[in-house]
């Protein structure tokens, strides 16, 4: 029996483009375009009506753009939207629809890109549908930094977090759920382009009690304070002459990802602190880190997944618990609770 035909949303204020895209869309012989609208009003209509598997939206248009199209849907639907924009992807109004939950952003196609059938465009949106995506808004809830942690040693030294798809609204959901005092750097790998990277770690500097930043080659990591692996390198945990563990950036190169890929993060973090290591594989599309968490398990430390309920997209935690990798799973609300706890409890 031959596969179901993607049903695609296509919103777009532009007629021309409109029929650019459709045309595009029919090449591919497995995307069906049951509605096109032109404006984003208009798109969370037929959206509601028509429930489809993909939503494709132009961000830029005239009242109700598609960060009003995101906003307004990740909150009803569980449905992939993709950002589909003339904008530079480090433009803000992009970074604040991947925020808010879109799937992913791609440029609108050059001249080039539509006499070739921006193959592209047909790739994401097969991916778009095929992942498990599962919109959540939860209530966040703020420790109080007066409340420190306390105890003469932690039972890790390090906390490493891996994340893709729907990465910024859950990394913040953890900082804001994390004492400010934790007695161990937390590092970051998320799947985003370098600018991003720096937008996020400046708005968690900004508007949480921690101090935020982007890693930097060489750099000796400090207690009490969140790192983001950059958008231009892969990273690498090393020692130094005496013996201490810093940063070192690397060009070697993953199947799953680069720049920054959570496998090479996370294998060097077994390599340098064993058991004395949690890790953490959250929300996104592929495999990237169940390698990497695979060497921290085998190490002795604490290895985690976030499930499927609470994930945007249940593709890495899902390869990283079905593989074994992963000890634990937990929803998103849990997974900060347990983090104090497995620190400060033997």
């Amino acid at each position: 029996m031959a596969s179901r035909k993607v049903r695609t949303l296509l919103i777009e204020d532009s007629g021309f483009m409109r029929i650019i895209l459709s045309d595009l869309l029919r090449g591919d012989g497995m995307i069906e375009v049951m509605a096109t609208a032109s404006n984003g009003f208009d798109g969370v209509s037929k959206a509601r009506q028509l429930k489809p598997d993909v939503i494709i939206t132009n961000m830029v248009m005239p009242q109700y753009d598609g960060l009003y199209v995101v906003q307004t849907l990740v909150k009803e639907m569980s449905v992939p939207i993709i950002v589909l924009s003339s904008l530079h992807r480090c433009d803000p109004k992009i970074y604040s629809a991947l925020r808010e939950g879109a799937f992913t952003f791609l440029g609108k196609p050059a001249k080039s890109e539509i006499e070739n059938g921006y193959a592209r465009l047909c790739k994401v949106v097969h991916e778009a549908s095929q992942a498990d995506v599962q919109y959540k808004e939860d209530a966040i809830l703020h420790y109080s930094t007066a409340s420190r942690v306390g105890t003469p040693r932690p039972q890790f030294d390090i906390i490493a977090l891996g994340v893709s798809t729907g990465g910024p609204k859950t990394i913040e959901y953890i900082v804001s759920n994390l004492p400010e005092y934790i007695d161990v750097p937390i590092l970051v790998a998320q799947h985003m382009p370098d600018l991003f990277i720096e937008s996020l770690a400046n708005r968690l500097n900004d508007t949480s009690s921690w101090r935020v930043s982007v890693l930097q080659d060489g750099e000796e990591m400090k207690p009490n304070r969140i790192y983001f692996a950059p958008g231009t390198s892969n990273v690498r945990i090393v020692r130094n002459e005496s013996n201490t563990p810093v940063i070192e950036f690397v060009n070697d190169v993953y199947k799953e990802f680069n720049n920054p890929s959570v496998d090479c993060l996370f294998e060097s973090i077994a390599e340098v602190y064993g058991p004395r290591a949690l890790a953490v594989i959250l929300t996104g599309m592929g495999k990237d880190g169940v390698a990497g968490l695979q060497k921290i398990k085998e190490s002795g430390g604490v290895t985690i997944a976030q499930d499927e309920n609470s994930s945007v997209v249940y593709g890495m935690p899902r390869a990283a618990f079905e593989s074994g990798a992963a000890l634990h799973k937990l929803s998103i609300q849990e997974i900060p609770d347990f983090i104090i706890r497995k620190l400060y409890t033997a």
